[in-house]
């Protein structure tokens, strides 16, 4: 299994209570295709520097490190495709983690 990094904007309609929901469905997607998640960092909700339609202006951005197999990602792209809570997805390798120095 390779370690991936993905960039997720979700709907700004996700207020915060809905968005822990919407972070358990993706996680629950990235399970459910043999993956494993890793780290969880939600971000703040951005502007977008160009917007395409006046409905999407802005996102919640969150961070997700997960181990998958590399085959896996197609099947995970879609699924997260069809949920309408997601409105990006960017996945790309992860560096290794850093050894813990004392």
């Amino acid at each position: 299994m390779k370690r991936y990094e993905g960039l997720f904007i979700l709907e700004t309609a996700a207020k915060e209570e809905g968005l822990k929901e919407t972070l358990d469905k993706i996680s629950a997607e990235i399970t459910s295709v043999g993956g494993k998640v890793e780290t969880v960092q939600k971000m703040d909700k951005r502007s977008f520097a160009r917007v395409a339609d006046k409905k999407h202006n802005a996102g919640h951005y969150v961070n997700i490190i997960f181990e998958s197999e590399t085959s896996a990602l197609d099947q995970l792209r879609h699924k997260l495709a069809m949920n309408s809570e997601v409105f990006r997805v960017l996945i790309s390798k992860a560096p290794a983690p850093k050894p813990v120095t004392a």
